[in-house]
C-alpha cells in the first residue's frame, strides 16, 4: 500500500500561544496557520486569545484586532471589508469563505483559520493569485463583437436576455470554489476550475457578446472543462451563494447542442 506523507519542512508545528489580559470574561481562541518564507522555519499553527469585548462582531474583525493589539507580524489581504472584494477569503472552520462575511457567533469553540487549501503561499494567510488569475485572463473576460457598436446608444438586450446574467456577474473571483475543488487541487495547471468556468459562461450566455462559437471552442478540451466530477464542493462553499456547477453543466450541455 502506498503511503503518502508531507516533507518534514511543510508538516505544520505547535507555534506560540498568546492569552487575553487578565480579567477578560467573553474570550475565543484563534489558531492561525503562520509561515514565513524567508526563515527556513516549518509552518506553525499560533493560538490566539482575544477578549470578545474589545473587537468587532466578524472574524476578519479579530484577525485586524491580533495584528493591531497582539502580533503585528500576522499578514492577511483584505479590503471592502463588505462582501464584494474577495479579498480576505481564507479557510474557516474547514470551510472556504470571506473573513469579513463570518461572524465569530456562527462558529462554536476555538476557530481554526488558514490560507486558501492547494494553492502556493506567500506568507502566513496570503495565497499566491498569480496561477489563478492567469486562467482568468485566459477566457478573455470582456465583450467581443464583431458588429460596430451603435453610434448613439448602448449595445441593448431584452430583459429576459439580461436576466440570463444573474448568478453569474455577482462572482467576485474570491477562488473560494476553486480551493474546493479536488478536480482542482490535482490538475490546477490544466483544469480552468469552478470560478474560471463560472466566469467563462456569463460571456458565453451574455446576448450582446458575438464571440459565441470561438469562446465554446476554447473549453471543448479534456481538461480545460471536462476535469469536473459534478462533486457540488464548489457551490456548497461559494460565500455568495452562486452555482459553479450548473454553469459548467450549461456549457456541456450547450457543447453537446452544438455537436447534434
Amino acid at each position: 500500500m502506498a503511503e503518502f506523507t508531507l516533507p518534514k519542512n511543510s508538516k505544520v508545528k505547535k507555534g506560540k500561544s498568546i492569552s487575553a489580559a487578565n480579567g477578560a470574561s467573553n474570550t475565543r481562541t484563534f489558531h492561525i496557520y503562520r509561515w514565513e518564507p524567508d526563515s527556513g522555519e516549518n509552518p506553525r499553527m499560533d493560538s490566539y486569545e482575544i477578549d470578545l469585548d474589545k473587537c468587532g462582531p466578524m472574524v476578519l474583525d479579530a484577525i485586524i484586532y491580533i495584528k493591531n493589539e497582539i502580533d503585528s507580524t500576522l499578514t492577511f489581504r483584505r479590503s471592502c471589508r463588505e462582501g464584494i472584494c474577495g479579498s480576505c477569503a481564507m479557510n474557516i472552520g474547514d470551510t472556504n469563505t470571506l473573513a469579513c462575511t463570518r461572524g465569530i457567533a456562527e462558529y462554536k469553540g476555538d476557530i481554526k483559520i488558514y490560507p486558501l487549501p492547494h494553492m502556493q503561499v506567500k506568507k502566513d494567510l496570503v495565497p499566491d493569485m498569480t496561477h489563478f488569475y492567469a486562467q482568468y485572463a485566459s477566457i478573455k473576460p470582456w465583450m467581443q463583437t464583431q458588429t460596430p457598436a451603435p453610434p448613439d446608444r448602448e449595445r441593448l438586450q431584452s430583459k429576459e436576455d439580461r436576466e440570463k446574467i444573474d448568478g453569474l456577474y455577482e462572482c467576485i473571483l474570491c477562488a473560494c470554489c476553486s480551493t474546493s475543488c479536488p478536480s482542482y487541487w490535482w490538475n490546477s495547471d490544466r483544469y480552468l476550475g469552478p470560478a474560471i468556468l463560472l466566469q467563462a459562461y456569463r460571456w458565453i450566455i451574455d446576448s450582446r457578446d458575438e464571440n459565441t462559437g470561438e469562446r465554446l471552442d476554447d473549453l471543448e478540451d479534456p481538461f480545460r472543462l471536462y476535469r469536473c466530477h459534478t462533486i457540488m464542493n464548489c457551490t456548497n462553499t461559494c460565500p455568495k451563494g452562486l452555482n459553479p456547477a450548473k454553469s459548467i453543466a450549461e456549457i456541456k450541455k450547450l457543447l453537446v447542442t452544438r455537436a447534434m
